[in-house]
């Protein structure tokens, strides 16, 4: 099996330390010329091949030239958080397949860990190929996590990273062999959010009437991360809403 990895965040970082550790060496590595947590020195050193690119040369014409003529057979985006052309998808014989935190068709986009908890639908995390679409490619493996009261957008956020690297190494001896069998996605579930959507979806109306259990979920979805909240205005002044919740004996 030729393969390519693309990775970044510590999610990329433990499925580098895993393809090292079991003594798989890929086709090549794709790294984010961003380099925002700096840890490509890290995967420079960890992964085994002889093949380095970067997200901001990925469709120059000659990278895209070199991919075709390694004859890839999977491409594993590991946490990549960039959408991927036709041009680089169609590439590798069997797909790219992707990481994705949320229990697809739930929640394609952007921070499903916060839109789990607002929308009060299943919470997971799914390995599922690209298509030309966002999160819409046919799912190949999956775990539904379950929620509780004391969840946080911030411990689903933390859990799903865990669990996400668990389900790619519980399944790898069938990845690399070319076991996956394809699953499409429900069309009748529309869960898709963008980015930009979470800042005003916090947002909290002081003049709305909300059901307890509707605000609850709004201000814990927003809590535990070291920025931002649920936030509300008052007499031109911004405020941010944090919550925790506790589970005690009756």
């Amino acid at each position: 099996m030729k393969m390519g990895l693309f990775v970044t965040n510590e999610v990329g970082y433990e499925i580098a330390k895993f393809f090292s550790e079991q003594n798989e060496s890929v086709s090549c590595l794709v790294l984010d010329s961003k380099d925002t947590q700096k840890l490509n020195e890290k995967f420079l050193k960890t992964v085994s091949t002889d093949e380095v690119f970067y997200s901001d040369e990925l469709y120059q014409k000659d990278i895209l030239e070199k991919l075709k003529k390694m004859q890839l057979d999977l491409i594993i985006l590991a946490w990549w958080p960039y959408i991927l052309k036709e041009s680089l998808i169609e590439i590798p014989r069997l797909g790219c397949l992707n990481f994705h935190p949320s229990c697809l068709p739930y929640n394609k986009g952007k921070h499903p860990y916060f839109w789990s908890i607002v929308e009060d639908v299943p919470f997971g995390v799914t390995l599922h190929f690209i298509d030309t679409g966002i999160d819409t490619g046919d799912v190949v493996f999956q775990k539904q996590i379950p929620k509780a009261w004391e969840d946080t957008g911030s411990t689903l956020y933390d859990r799903g990273k865990l669990e996400i690297v668990k389900l790619f190494k519980d399944n790898f001896n069938n990845i690399k062999n070319g076991i996956l069998k394809r699953k499409k996605q429900k069309s009748t579930i529309e869960s898709f959010h963008y980015g930009r959507d979470i800042k005003s979806a916090s947002k909290i109306d002081l003049d709305q009437e909300y059901k307890a259990a509707d605000l609850l979920n709004l201000i814990r979805a927003r809590s535990g991360f070291p920025y931002g909240a649920s936030w509300f205005t008052d007499d031109g002044q911004k405020y941010e809403v944090r919550l925790e919740i506790q589970k005690v004996e009756k």
